[in-house]
Order: structure tokens, then C-alpha cells, then sequence
């Protein structure tokens, strides 16, 4: 969000938008749009033009790499809000995101591992092997317990199959 107008000239680690959009390698709407999240700070001259301290580089480097890492914007901003913003940052902040996200990385890789193991095989409902499908989940019974790739998640056969109408 933008601080208040401030009538200090700009200062040799202050930024315009063109060149924290250079420097951080987005576009300025990225830039805006990470303000109007709450995500950066900026602050307005007397001629109302954003200026961003050179150290929200860093949090937009934060945020791209845990955009690349599929971590939700929801989930960035309240790990950063954990983070001074514009002021001098701690290692011993950055050691608390690390930690935070660690354990998030650890979890999504290994959802990627199972899945890598079952590239081959049904990976219930929306499964890449049609012809197992009456093996691993007839009649659909994984639905049963929701939608989406229930054998992915790990919640293979909950509930017991129900019973076959065509039996005899």
C-alpha cells in the first residue's frame, strides 16, 4: 500500500517505478499490483510519483520465487507481513520466511514425488490409464469420497466399494 505524500526528495536508495520494475524484472503493473495487495511499499513525492526503497527489491524477489513455487499470494502476504517492511530486515527474518516455506517445499515435493511414481498408473478419476480403471476404481467409488485425483492425495479407498448391480 502507498504511504502517505512525503516531501522528502528522493534519496539515493529510493527507486522510481520504471526502476524498480527494471531492477526487480516486472512489469510496473506487478509492481502496482503487489502494492495494492499489501505485499510492497511505496511512498509519493510532492508530485504524487511512487518511489520504493531499494530494499523492497528484496521482498519482490521473495514473492517471485514463491510464485514459482506455486505458494498462494494469500499465504505470501502473511508471511511477509512477518517482515519489516522499508526498514532494515534481520537475517534472523528472512531465516523465519526460509523456515516457514521450507516446510511447504518439503510437502509440495513430496505431493510431486508421489505423483512422479504414478505417472504410469491410475491416479483415480482423471487417471491416465483408462483401461486399469476397472482394477483400481470400479464403478468409480473413489468419487465417493470427492472430486479430483483421490489416489494422488492419498485417499485411496476410504470407504468400501459399493456394491456391483450387475453382479448376480
Amino acid at each position: 500500500m502507498s504511504g502517505t505524500r512525503d516531501p522528502r526528495r528522493m534519496r539515493s536508495n529510493d527507486l522510481t517505478v520504471g526502476e524498480m520494475a527494471r531492477r526487480a524484472g516486472v512489469a510496473v503493473s506487478t509492481l502496482h499490483y503487489y502494492e495494492a495487495e499489501g505485499l510492497i511499499q511505496s511512498w509519493r513525492t510532492e508530485a504524487n510519483h511512487r518511489r520504493y526503497d531499494r530494499r523492497e527489491l528484496r521482498r519482490v524477489a521473495v514473492i517471485r520465487i514463491a510464485q514459482t513455487l506455486g505458494i498462494p499470494l494469500a499465504q505470501v502476504r502473511e508471511v511477509l507481513a512477518q517482515v519489516p517492511s522499508g526498514g532494515a530486515v534481520r537475517k534472523a527474518d528472512w531465516q523465519g520466511v526460509s523456515e516457514i516455506w521450507r516446510e511447504e517445499i518439503d510437502r509440495r515435493m513430496e505431493l510431486l514425488a508421489r505423483l512422479r511414481g504414478q505417472l504410469d498408473h491410475c491416479m483415480g478419476c482423471g487417471c491416465l490409464s483408462l483401461e486399469n480403471c476397472p482394477l483400481y476404481n470400479p464403478q468409480d467409488r473413489l468419487g465417493d469420497n470427492g472430486a479430483g485425483p483421490r489416489r494422488w492425495l492419498g485417499e485411496e479407498e476410504e470407504r468400501e466399494a459399493p456394491p456391483d448391480p450387475l453382479a448376480p
